[in-house]
């Protein structure tokens, strides 16, 4: 099955390939075992079978259509349209038996995601996004958050980030800080709802990618802090290309952020690269 998924509803195939991984990882978490990798990071034998399930399913599901996965070749596909996974975001979270971690696919066409899907296993979430055509959660539609009012106020950082409240010391942060350790869904939280900011200070393509569409979607403002995703260039290694970003419910909230934005891209050295 060949067709680009439309609406909330995805290829039947898709969501076999989908529940498979979800449920294997939900079988796996409290038992796994992780190593590091050489950039600090965490990976567990539950990453490496979900990458390689998940490229597989989707060259059989889709032929002709490359994959740049987190686990597997990290080069931008020279096909039209191609896929970018990250198998599980949030390792460090699955592997310490904390139940918060996502699947994350997005599909390019022209440079650009124009389908995103972002299973959560251990909460059973999964949301998806369709370019021009919305996001819903569990087939239900979403709404921009910019209709909604947010009284709690929270604001998301991840570990990389927390140096730029020691950048503004006479600042008081505008926001109720929430490390969520997990890239996507510290992103996507503010397309939800859960938070009215984002700062992700070094995230990688795979991290990103679904979220983002899902962010545009929901109309949410978004700010490339250094280079901006757009136009992947063809056969280009992705392996050590960040993208920090500051995502916000509407774009007088990412004025107010704005500052902390900037004081991410200054910290530079060990602060940034310090694996969370």
């Amino acid at each position: 099955m060949t067709t680009t998924p439309t609406r909330s509803a995805l290829d039947p195939g898709l969501v076999a390939l989908l529940d498979r991984v979800a449920e294997r990882q939900r079988a796996d978490f409290g038992h796994a075992v992780s190593d590091v990798k050489a950039d600090g990071s965490l990976i567990t034998a539950c990453d490496r079978w979900s990458d390689s399930t998940l490229v597989q399913g989707l060259a059989e599901l889709y032929p002709g259509e490359g994959v740049l996965s987190e686990e597997g070749d990290k080069r931008v596909p020279l096909t039209e349209a191609f896929w970018v996974v990250d198998p599980l975001d949030g390792t460090t979270n699955f592997a310490a038996g904390i139940p918060y971690w996502a699947i994350s696919l997005a599909r390019f066409e022209g440079g650009r995601p124009v389908l995103a899907v972002l299973d959560v296993p251990p909460l059973r979430q999964r949301i998806v996004a369709v370019r021009g055509q919305g996001a819903w959660r569990n087939g239900k539609p979403l709404h921009p958050p910019s209709l909604q009012s947010h009284p709690a106020g929270c604001a998301s950082l991840c570990s990389r980030s927390i140096g730029v409240l020691q950048r503004l010391p006479r600042q008081r942060f505008p926001g109720k800080i929430r490390l969520l350790g997990v890239a996507s869904l510290n992103l996507v939280s503010v397309a939800m709802g859960q938070t009215v900011a984002a700062l992700e200070a070094t995230p990688k393509i795979w991290d990103l990618a679904a979220a983002w569409l899902v962010l545009t979607e929901l109309h949410c403002s978004v700010r490339w802090l250094l280079r901006s995703p757009e136009q992947l260039e063809p056969g280009s290694d992705q392996a050590t290309a960040d993208y920090p970003v500051l995502a916000a419910d509407r774009a007088e909230t990412l004025a107010r952020f704005m500052p902390w934005g900037e004081a991410l891209l200054q910290l530079g050295g060990q602060e940034m690269v310090d694996p969370g």
